[in-house]
């Protein structure tokens, strides 16, 4: 709970407000696919696969660039370390060093693809509180030192692997506005109860002699749909202030996941399979449970598709108009779990036509298998750059 040395010099140790990994939430006041501009563009995708109709995702760097400027702006003295956990593709790692992103990796394999950016592991953080060996004096190797714990034997193996590296102790905050059983936030008062815990773990250290801690790290659980960022923005700015306006010297840091990956993602899938039973349709596409949406195995989320009927009903690509049936969508796997959703109003569709899931950029492909031989994983992702308002 705090400094403490791994190698007879001092080592820093701060805590940490616990984060985790959660599935899409459900952004306030959005509707699907609203940017004409990315329609646009997604048209021209799909024009361009007539002949390969394989899911692809389409990655919008001008939302990635709105929500930097947003973050920096509600939140202008907390560094962003964004998870790679969350999402991993190249082309959204690459735009968020551009943007001036430090980095939260869990294991080597996502050190190398930020360090690959040229990103200096100064600006990177190992946070994972249980480490394999070889991960650890990998992070020594190329210089990044600073990683969580959470046990008396993760402080031991680091101190015999890693003994430069300086440490940030996680606390459990209490937080009853979480929707998941996991340390990440979902009522902006959550954040103010857990600095306030925090300046307790502060308070400890000083009282028992311990040299003085430097940095508090926030975790995740940031969202960007609706208000609810600038709400948890307006308790943690009041909450720094209150507990630790006086802290000299003191560093604040998150470490947003979702915030920046999940608006940022569009999946567009093809729908493979149609069957009518009196007035339900049932279709399959070539994405699924297995796949992409792999989140719905553990938290309901309410997906919102756009239909594109470009096989059927090019003249009337978004079927403006058209009667709409309940429909059932299956995932492309024989499984009877790789249900997309039940009772969703869709127009008719057909055969090569085209289901489009915005908001899918958060612990979706991450999560993909390649169950059934199905490897989403391995989806074309597409680059545009729109002007979101």
């Amino acid at each position: 709970m705090a400094c403490q040395s791994t190698n007879g010099r001092k080592s820093t140790v701060m805590p940490l407000l616990s984060a985790a990994s959660q599935p899409p939430s459900t952004p306030e006041n959005d509707s699907p696919l609203q940017n004409s501009t990315l329609l646009d563009f997604i048209k021209s995708v799909i024009v361009k696969k007539q002949e390969n109709k394989e899911p692809f995702y389409v990655l919008d760097l001008g939302v990635v660039a709105s929500l930097m400027n947003r973050w920096t702006r509600n939140l202008p003295n907390v560094r962003p370390f964004y998870a790679v956990k969350c999402n991993p593709d190249a082309s959204l790692l690459s735009a968020m060093a551009a943007h001036g992103s430090n980095f939260d990796c869990a294991s080597r394999a996502e050190i190398e693809a930020v360090l690959s950016l040229g990103v200096s592991p100064t600006c990177v953080i190992f946070a994972n509180p249980c480490k394999p060996v070889p991960h650890i004096k990998y992070a020594a190797e190329v210089g990044v030192n600073l990683t969580t714990f959470d046990s008396e034997f993760e402080v031991l193996k680091i101190r015999k692997h890693h003994p430069n590296c300086e440490l940030l102790i996680r606390i459990k905050a209490p937080d009853d506005g979480c929707f998941l059983p996991l340390g990440g936030a979902r009522r902006a008062d959550a954040y103010r109860t857990a600095i306030e815990a925090a300046r307790k773990v502060f308070d400890t250290a000083a009282h028992i002699g311990l040299p003085k801690m430097r940095l508090l790290n926030l975790g995740g659980g940031f969202t960007s749909g609706g208000q609810l960022f600038e709400a948890a923005a307006e308790t943690i700015k009041a909450a720094v202030t209150e507990y630790f306006g006086a802290e000299p010297g003191l560093t604040v840091m998150a470490e947003p996941g979702r915030f920046f990956a999940e608006s940022v993602f569009t999946l567009a899938t093809n729908i493979i399979g149609k069957r009518v039973r009196g007035e339900v349709r049932e279709y399959w596409i070539n994405d699924g449970i297995f796949g992409s949406m792999n989140f719905l195995l553990f938290e309901y989320v309410p997906l919102k598709p756009t239909a594109f009927a470009c096989t059927s009903r090019p003249e009337n690509l978004m079927c403006c108009g058209q009667r709409t049936y309940g429909s059932t969508v299956f995932g492309p796997t024989c499984d009877a779990c790789d249900v997309v959703f039940t009772d969703h109003q869709l127009p008719d569709l057909q055969l090569s036509d085209w289901l489009i899931f915005p908001n899918m950029g958060s612990y979706t492909r991450a999560l993909a298998s390649n169950f059934n031989g199905f490897n989403t994983g391995s989806s074309l992702t597409y680059l545009t750059y729109s002007n979101p308002s």
